[in-house]
């Protein structure tokens, strides 16, 4: 694009006048970008001076004070760390080796025949969002079919434009179902099954989000049969293990059960929530391979799109999720802690049933202690969240989805108060 001139007169010292072209802005033609959805709940809940106001739109965990939550055993790995004297210098590429090693047995188990035989190519990522964008980029420079990425409708909000700034094509299959406030499972099925084959299906390893809403473990076996049968390649995002159960194998279930059936997969972690993590960007991406010739291939690609993206991933991160992965006791204290974290999330969806049932709702309220993790899918609409927001300084997306960790002893039963108003 051309450079538009404006002309200004310039008067000098004997009074001559003389014409000079100025270049305008560079930037004049960027137009301002739509705000973040998530942000502007928190920007509105920020002004509003109501006493009783409810945050339900943060996507972190809190504890029953609404307070951030730094995890003990974190706080004992830092102090370990210190004592340690570390330096700062780059981290490899790819990250450190014992991270990706925990890593990937935290995600398949510890014995994995995977990692026992070099099948995997893990590396260090920045947190969940940093891994998916490795991955993306590396599905779209090398992935041997189509390159459009199936999501689950709907889908994490970064998901579409991720992977669409990656190069890859998105569509979608269907999902959750708004009637029941559960899972459309013979519509995903129906969905899955019209897939073209080699295209690669993205799933929620557990705690969907934004729905909280997950498969059966039989439901699992049954997408896993239906994925094989149609050659589709299956790229887990799993960004709450521990978190959505309190269980780390129990919410690992679908990504070992795909891989004990045979398939190959790409695998995206995070440890923002289940270890609280959120600013330090510790994360990890894995694809599996038939050799270790091929994963050694695969690996050395990968390193050379992070080189291109940012180099090398942040130490600190790394450091806390190793320290407290590789110490017995530290880890012992860590799934003590994340069960915790779940035990409390699970504990306030039973109290909001509760308080509603109580309020006299005759609607049915099971969806929230069906779903699981950090969200639930209400079931409100957009004129129902508003009056919420509006009459009861009770902050949430348009969707109806609520962030669980806002919900506290402390406010459960005002929350219910203003949900019973707008919906009954």
């Amino acid at each position: 694009m051309s450079l538009k001139k404006s002309v200004t007169f310039l008067h000098s010292k004997n009074g001559i006048a003389c014409l000079s072209s100025r270049a305008s802005s560079w930037w004049s033609g960027v137009p301002m970008g739509p705000p973040d959805v998530i942000l502007g709940v928190t920007e509105a809940f920020k002004r509003d001076n109501n006493p009783k106001k409810i945050n339900l739109g943060v996507g972190a965990y809190r504890d029953d004070d609404g307070k951030p939550y730094v995890l003990p055993c974190v706080r004992k790995a830092e102090e370990k760390l210190r004592a340690k004297n570390l330096d700062h210098e780059y981290a490899p590429i790819g990250g450190t080796a014992e991270f990706c090693k925990h890593s990937i047995e935290l995600a398949l188990g510890e014995g994995s025949e995977v990692v026992q035989n070099g099948l995997n190519a893990t590396i260090q990522g920045i947190s969940g969002t940093g891994s998916l964008r490795v991955a993306a980029a590396f599905l779209n420079g090398f992935f041997p079919g189509n390159k459009v990425v199936y999501l689950p409708n709907p889908s994490w909000g970064n998901h579409t434009p991720l992977f669409k700034h990656s190069g890859l094509e998105v569509k979608s299959y269907r999902y959750y179902d708004p009637s029941t406030c559960g899972l459309d499972f013979a519509g995903a099925l129906d969905d899955i099954s019209k897939i073209p084959e080699k295209s690669i299906v993205l799933l929620h390893a557990c705690a969907h989000n934004p729905t909280g809403v997950d498969p059966t473990k039989e439901q699992w076996a049954e997408l896993s049969n239906l994925i094989k049968k149609k050659n589709l390649f299956p790229f887990f995002d799993m960004a709450y293990q521990g978190f959505a159960t309190g269980s780390v194998d129990n919410d690992a279930f679908a990504v070992r059960h795909f891989i004990k059936e045979g398939h190959k997969i790409a695998l995206c972690q995070s440890y923002a929530k289940n270890m609280g993590l959120y600013g330090q960007r510790a994360g990890a991406f894995s694809i599996t391979a038939d050799s270790k010739e091929e994963s050694d291939r695969v690996m050395s690609q990968i390193k050379i799109l992070i080189r291109a993206l940012y180099s090398n991933p942040p130490l600190h991160g790394a450091r806390i999720v190793t320290e407290i992965l590789g110490d017995p006791q530290l880890r012992a204290d860590w799934l003590k802690e994340v069960k915790g974290m779940a035990d409390r999330i699970i504990s306030v969806r039973t109290k909001l049933r509760d308080n509603l049932k109580k309020e006299g709702s005759i609607k049915s309220w099971e969806h929230i202690t069906n779903q699981i993790g950090m969200f639930c899918f209400t079931g409100m609409n957009a004129q129902q969240v508003e009056r919420l927001t509006k009459e009861f300084s009770i902050y949430l997306t348009k969707d109806g989805r609520i962030s669980m960790a806002g919900v506290t002893s402390k406010n459960v039963e005002y929350l219910a108060h203003g949900i019973h108003q707008v919906t009954k």
